[in-house]
């Protein structure tokens, strides 16, 4: 009787043990990334009362079971479901991870200030040092660096992440050194037509991140129907707006420098058209007046003249623009034939070439690409900080727009991020890929890697040891941490960036074996009471 009160007492004890397990299941079901923990019992020592006995020859009998009484129950181990993962809490937060695993459970790695701690919770946040840290105990995230000298990451001993550190708050700014000029030119484009031409900007950087504008002039030469255009520089600008050329006076010298120069004759404008007052018959002999009835009057190389000792000049006659009329007086050649003005020199720039049968991009001074030359030029501004910028035409195009050019110049190469230089960038975001890599993104459109997150893997995870704060430290039954981490993707786990892993407690399993738990701590409490009364009775015996 005192063997089965003492059973029943461990017995007890034993459910108690498991109640407690189950009180603390289900205090955490909301905890994150809590695992769950279950009790097995296992029987104690057994009492003999008689061994065992083998079989009698001699006597033809057989053998005896030994008779053995139990002496109770006791907790044979507490199993922590480890490698079951909880379900997935989206919350929006870049640095909330979420380890997905495929083959083997991972952890992160995080510092306590002394030794390397692991954890399944992954709710992390950026301190005011710049480390990467755990929202509940600010414990540092441990990963691996970025190596200064390739950019790639550097897979050796875990270390703090510092994500915030001064030098990753910019990006170094790029100097522009690729531009792309497409579109359409319209021949009938009333600026193509005019004195100033068609303005076109390239906006541009310098090594520094500094902006600057190159200015354009595109106007229509060699004749109305000779798919010819001059592609000038009229001025480069700094951002406020001022001009930057060697020289006070932007002259065809300082442009010629950075743009270069075309030194044969090329058409610079061609007027078939005489104003009121002229009449042009079909011979193209042209008289003063509204028909052939006025004086003729000769074009004598300067001006024209009616013999009378009146000049007009081919403004008057032509109503060519002043800007022509300034190219005329700097040395260009004017000459007419069968009425037709047609006016002839070199300008600063380049001749772009259309095919006449079709409108493509046929060339531009025999090429695909022009150069602006920065470097060359002795700039009164930094000019040490420029890059040559390589400019392709060949998306551009002459054709009817209805008198509406579209051409415009773009930085960049024609895959559109080559060579389009950026300013100087600051820090906007922070993002984590599913391997763990983090990058930075900045306002002038780079994306730079500042780490890697590495993850742990053990041998036998569940033989971790519970230290509180959602931690777990190694144990001689876990297999040790090498120091170094894996990566997440290495058996296609991942990471998944915005959510959160709840616990894996599931109530439906604590309730039922707290069920269990309840009756089988009952049962045991009935033997000690029906024990009780067994002794009683024997006491009783003496009446």
């Amino acid at each position: 009787m005192m063997r089965s009160m003492y059973s029943a007492v461990s017995g007890l004890k034993t459910h108690q043990t498991k109640m407690d397990v189950i009180g603390n299941n289900i205090a955490n079901v909301n905890t994150v990334a809590f695992k769950s923990s279950s009790v097995t019992f296992q029987d104690m020592l057994y009492q003999n009362l008689s061994g065992a006995s083998g079989a009698n020859a001699t006597t033809g009998t057989g053998g005896i079971n030994a008779k053995q009484i139990g002496l109770g129950v006791t907790t044979g181990a507490t199993n922590i479901s480890i490698e079951s993962a909880g379900a997935a809490e989206t919350t929006g937060r870049a640095f909330d991870l979420r380890l997905t695993d495929s083959s083997t459970t991972n952890f992160f790695v995080v510092n306590n200030g002394s030794q390397n701690l692991f954890t399944r919770s992954g709710s992390f946040y950026v301190d005011g040092s710049g480390n990467l840290c755990m929202t509940s105990t600010g414990y540092t995230v441990m990963g691996w660096q970025v190596d200064p000298t390739t950019g790639n990451i550097k897979k050796d001993t875990v270390s703090a992440l510092q994500i915030m550190k001064t030098e990753n708050l910019t990006s170094d700014a790029e100097a522009t050194t690729n531009a792309t000029c497409g579109g359409i030119i319209d021949k009938n484009d009333p600026d193509v037509l005019s004195d100033d031409g068609l303005i076109k900007n390239l906006n541009f950087y310098d090594s520094l991140g500094y902006a600057y504008t190159a200015r354009f002039a595109i106007r229509q030469t060699g004749g109305e129907n000779s798919g010819k255009f001059s592609v000038e520089l009229s001025s480069i600008l700094n951002s406020d707006g001022e001009t930057i050329f060697p020289t006070d006076a932007t002259t065809d010298a300082d442009k010629a420098q950075v743009f270069g120069v075309l030194n044969n004759a090329a058409t610079l404008g061609t007027y078939d058209e005489v104003k009121k007052g002229f009449y042009k018959d079909v011979d193209g002999k042209i008289y003063v007046g509204a028909d052939n009835t006025g004086t003729e009057i000769t074009f004598n190389g300067t001006d024209f003249d009616d013999g009378n000792g009146t000049n007009y000049s081919l403004k008057q006659v032509y109503g060519i623009s002043d800007g022509m009329v300034e190219k005329i007086t700097a040395g260009a050649t004017p000459t007419v034939a069968n009425g037709i003005l047609t006016i002839t020199g070199s300008f600063v720039g380049y001749e772009l070439s259309f095919s006449t049968a079709d409108g493509t991009f046929d060339n531009i001074n025999g090429a695909g690409s022009v150069s602006l030359n920065l470097q060359n030029a002795n700039f009164a501004n930094n000019g040490v900080n420029f890059s040559n910028i390589s400019i392709d035409f060949t998306t551009t195009k002459n054709s009817n727009n209805g008198g509406k050019s579209t051409v415009g110049i773009d930085s960049g190469a024609l895959d559109g991020s080559t060579g389009k230089g950026k300013k100087l960038g600051n820090m906007i975001g922070l993002s984590v890929n599913t391997s763990g890599e983090i990058y930075g993104t900045y306002d002038n459109g780079n994306r730079t890697l500042l780490g890697q997150i590495a993850v742990a893997q053990f041998a036998n995870a569940s033989g971790l040891e519970k230290v509180g704060e959602n931690c777990y430290d190694t144990t001689l039954n876990s297999g040790e941490f090498d120091g170094i981490g894996v990566e997440i993707t290495a058996d296609g786990s991942k990471m998944t960036s915005g959510e959160l892993e709840m616990s894996n407690v599931d109530l439906s399993t604590e309730f039922t074996q707290m069920i269990t738990t309840q009756r089988g701590f009952q049962a045991n409490s009935r033997v000690i009471t029906t024990s009780d009364t067994l002794l009683e009775e024997l006491v009783n015996l003496k009446r």
